[in-house]
């Protein structure tokens, strides 16, 4: 079954990580990912810039709007995602919570499928 692992960041707090730490756990997360390649848990891994990066595109009245930025006033942000394969909710749960991350992030973890599939 697969399972996706939301990373979200507190904006604020996450401004107060200085470099060294961000580059010292981003070496533990790279540690981590391989770890999980090599067991067979991991699907994918990605890191998200900043959100003062994103687009956010809707449609009004037919037509398809962009605006810079996030959308809203934001307490977090979504910092990057991992998608695992588990056996169930219980060793999703056992994988993600080894993820270095946490030390700076709270993750969301959802099972997942493809729609062509079904549930």
């Amino acid at each position: 079954m697969k399972f996706l692992g939301q990373i979200w960041f507190d904006t604020e707090k996450s401004k107060r990580v200085t470099p060294e730490e961000w580059e010292a756990v981003t070496q533990e997360c790279i540690v981590s990912d391989d770890s999980w390649r090599e067991s067979g848990h991991m699907l994918s891994a990605l890191a998200l810039y900043e959100p003062e990066q994103a687009v956010t595109l809707r449609v009004r009245n037919s037509t398809v709007a962009a605006t810079d930025g996030p959308f809203a006033e934001i307490k977090e942000h979504l910092g990057g995602f991992v998608v695992i394969e588990a056996r169930d909710m219980e060793e999703a749960k056992a994988i993600i919570s080894t993820f270095p991350i946490l030390k700076y992030a709270s993750i969301e973890i959802r099972p997942a499928y493809s729609i062509k599939d079904g549930r």
